[in-house]
């Protein structure tokens, strides 16, 4: 059956703060010290690291255990993609929640797994980072069948029934996409949110 990814993109409001002038009889408006923006950069580094605690619970279960996603119904997208994994998804999660992550990305070294990053898809860059500090990567529109491997086609119907490569059945097509990757189980030394990790080159051959 052919299937397209449809991503919801969550936006979040900010309200907008100003200072008013008020009358001289009143007290002065009271000006940001210069620990205002240290104290915001804590408070973000607190938010985000609480989130990724969210992450890493709602994840833990797959972390070494593939049968585990697949269970839940993540299925094979991509073969191993230099430098970044094996990406899995679920076609069921659509939008951005912390907890349910669109794309899990596995290492593998022979029969072991082991979940190195958590990813997940936009159609346009969202206004607003759903993540403090959040960067973001972009994948072409492709073709993708059933064992993994992939083709890049700017339309669905320029998708072959079979993979050129393996002869697989076609799974679905999919748009251009903006993604973001968080290394929420495996240390990326180029970011939290860079795409490829170095540390993860070994893994490049299985």
């Amino acid at each position: 059956m052919r299937r397209t990814i449809l991503v919801t993109i969550v936006v979040a409001a900010l309200a907008a703060t100003g200072w008013a002038a008020r009358a001289a009889s009143t007290p002065e408006p009271q000006r940001p010290t210069p620990e205002a923006p240290q104290a915001a950069a804590a408070g973000g580094a607190a938010s985000l690291a609480a989130q990724l605690a969210k992450a890493r619970i709602a994840t833990g279960k797959y972390a070494t255990n593939l049968r585990a996603a697949k269970a839940d119904g993540y299925q094979i997208i991509t073969r191993m993609i230099p430098d970044m994994g094996w990406h899995f998804l679920n076609p069921a999660i659509q939008g951005f929640d912390v907890t349910k992550p669109a794309i899990l990305v596995y290492e593998r070294r022979g029969r072991h797994w082991q979940l190195g990053a958590l990813e997940w898809v936009f159609l346009q860059q969202p206004a607003t980072p759903p993540l403090p500090g959040a960067t973001y990567g972009s994948f072409g529109a492709a073709c993708h069948y059933r064992d993994g491997t992939f083709v890049f086609a700017g339309a669905q119907d320029q998708c072959a029934k079979r993979s050129p490569e393996t002869g697989s059945p076609f799974n679905f097509w999919h748009p251009n996409l903006v993604t973001l990757h968080v290394w929420v189980w495996y240390h990326n030394p180029d970011g939290l949110y860079n795409g490829t990790n170095p540390l993860v080159r070994p893994f490049n051959r299985g």
